[in-house]
């Protein structure tokens, strides 16, 4: 079911309380006390807001302010489209750049925070080309940054310091949160990691090969049979092969076990041994492949291998981070 913040900022105490180490600190600074839910309509995503949000770019000057999301569920391309334009991102309807769980996690965010609060997005998409000239720069630009694939987003929220917004992301124990003790806060969808500009990892090789490649689905709730997307994130070096046979894997099983199930996802053309050959960030940024019609309801993983590899640290399967298949 998606993770919903409570209308007055509070946490669900059931996820509080997985992440002891924090629970005691978020319950005093951000109460618990019963209230409505953030939003009521049907959603795909584990954390989402309401389904409007108020940006504004420090770079551009772009601003969109309205619903993104309909009563239905269904998204409005338009309202994407100018969403893009606020992160400087490119915009193909049948490819988009921008990342939906990116947008509605940042709603999530300003509907538990500050209801109705502009956010300023002083960084939003990198294209590759521009993330390398700022680390030549001297930037303090991740290689593997998640800024490149939109899913990452360095934000300010209007009458919400940023340490708060850190300590909120962190208390979730979901996403990326980068706090630089300054005005803005780094925000991303991709595996959960929370650091400062002490701890960042920033040039110290962490993800040089390959070593912290990854995989994500578009949405986080599919139907039996239905289209899944996948993007591989945080690649650092190329030619990186792929195997065209995936696999799903339910949740309860580690990823070794038996009762996998195979799933073809398109990989574009494969050699004798069924490897597909990618070379830049672009041509892994959209996967297309289907579910079984007979899943079962639960939460699954989908795991990649990869072939032909030059990289002898990068691993040689990575999966998903858990989706959940519902019954129509």
């Amino acid at each position: 079911m998606p993770f919903f913040c409570r209308a007055d900022g509070s946490l669900p105490v059931s996820r509080i309380l997985k992440n002891r180490a924090r629970a005691l600190f978020l319950l005093i600074i951000m109460g618990f006390m019963a209230a409505p839910a953030c939003a009521t309509e049907p959603t795909r995503f584990f954390h989402s807001g309401d389904g409007a949000i108020q940006l504004v770019s420090e770079k551009n000057g772009k601003r969109f302010s309205g619903r993104y999301r309909q009563a239905d569920g269904q998204y409005d391309t338009d309202a994407l489209k100018a969403i893009a334009g606020v992160f400087g991102a490119p915009h193909d309807p049948s490819r988009p750049v921008l990342s939906l769980r990116l947008i509605e996690f940042l709603d999530f965010l300003q509907d538990c925070l500050k209801p109705g609060a502009l956010l300023t997005i002083t960084s939003g998409y990198r294209a590759p080309q521009y993330n390398a000239n700022l680390r030549k720069r001297g930037a303090l630009a991740a290689k593997a940054s998640l800024h490149q694939y939109g899913m990452a987003a360095d934000i300010v929220m209007q009458g919400v310091d940023s340490k708060r917004v850190w300590e909120t992301i962190r208390g979730l124990g979901f996403g990326g949160a980068g706090y630089y003790h300054g005005r803005t806060v780094h925000v991303d969808v991709g595996p959960a990691r929370f650091w400062d500009e002490k701890t960042s990892g920033v040039g110290s090789g962490l993800s040089d090969d390959n070593k912290l490649i990854g995989v994500v689905t578009d949405y986080d709730a599919y139907r039996p049979g239905g289209m899944v997307r996948l993007r591989f994130i945080r690649m650092t070096a190329f030619p990186i092969g792929v195997r065209a046979a995936f696999w799903l894997v339910s949740a309860e099983q580690p990823d070794g076990a038996d009762g996998a199930i195979p799933i073809k996802v398109d990989v574009g053309p494969t050699d004798a041994a069924d490897c597909g050959q990618f070379n830049d960030i672009d041509q892994m940024a959209a996967l297309d492949g289907r579910l079984p019609v007979d899943i079962r309801p639960g939460r699954y993983r989908i795991r990649a291998a990869f072939c032909d590899s030059s990289w002898d640290e990068m691993p040689e399967t990575v999966s998903t981070p858990e989706f959940e298949v519902r019954m129509p």
